[in-house]
């Protein structure tokens, strides 16, 4: 176990960044993917999350980390598919909550999804398909310090979502991340953390949203959201489609 972290390496490594630790969805509490434990567990836990490289950032938006927060640059297909799905309806809020956040990693949070197979999401990968449709955007209250992140930074904040009602039923990847733009001013200071979780999604609606866009090839390092003074008073316009409404 020459791997394993001691309790005082691993309490600051989780501290410099942060990747969300688990969620509430349809009333039940789900650990997600663990980094630093779950890798050194036999048996593995099931998640409904997918693998993530750890608490850094992907700084580097056309590679396949960009998609789910794995480590494809390291010979690792860290963000392979998970074991199960949560249940959730249409309409339900979903709360999401990050590891302690560094007041010093301003930036949006978004939150996008993606319909997977009849069958399932536990052997999708979507690749670079345009399969994405953007269901959340907080990014920047006018030129002020308020960011998306913000909540994140003191203990017990959260991150939420709200499914689509009008969304078809059916199993759906959820893409989540932050964007760190403390250096973004000139790429790559920009950092991506993302994650993406499973859903079974149930209810009555028939809506399969357009304006569909692949990760990697969403974004571009010259995205005004992107290449970004955020210390500047200045408009700050959150990158990717518009976010999709019923």
């Amino acid at each position: 176990m020459k791997h394993l972290l001691s309790t005082f390496s691993l309490t600051a490594i989780v501290a410099a960044h942060g990747y969300v630790d688990n969620a509430t969805i349809n009333g039940v509490e789900y650990q997600f993917y663990q980094p630093y434990q779950d890798p050194y567990m036999n048996p593995k836990p099931d998640r409904i999350s997918r693998e993530i490289q750890g608490n850094g950032p992907v700084e580097d938006v056309a590679i396949a980390d960009i998609q789910c927060g794995g480590y494809a640059a390291g010979g690792v297909s860290g963000s392979s598919p998970a074991a199960l799905h949560a249940v959730a309806a249409a309409g339900s809020r979903v709360e999401l909550r990050w590891t302690l956040w560094p007041e010093s990693h301003i930036g949006p949070v978004i939150t996008y999804m993606a319909r997977c197979p009849d069958e399932g999401c536990n052997n999708y990968m979507p690749s670079s398909n345009a399969v994405w449709f953007k269901v959340k955007e907080e990014g920047r209250e006018g030129t002020s310090n308020i960011w998306g992140d913000t909540p994140l930074m003191k203990a017990g904040g959260t991150a939420t979502y709200t499914i689509p009602k009008c969304l078809a039923p059916g199993y759906y990847l959820v893409r989540h991340e932050i964007i760190a733009l403390h250096a973004a001013y000139s790429y790559p200071g920009a950092q991506f953390y993302p994650g993406c979780h499973q859903l079974k999604v149930t209810g009555s609606g028939s809506t399969k949203p357009s304006q569909l866009v692949g990760f990697p090839g969403a974004y571009k390092p010259s995205d005004a959201g992107i290449m970004y003074d955020a210390y500047q008073a200045m408009k700050y316009t959150v990158p990717g489609p518009p976010a999709f409404a019923c």
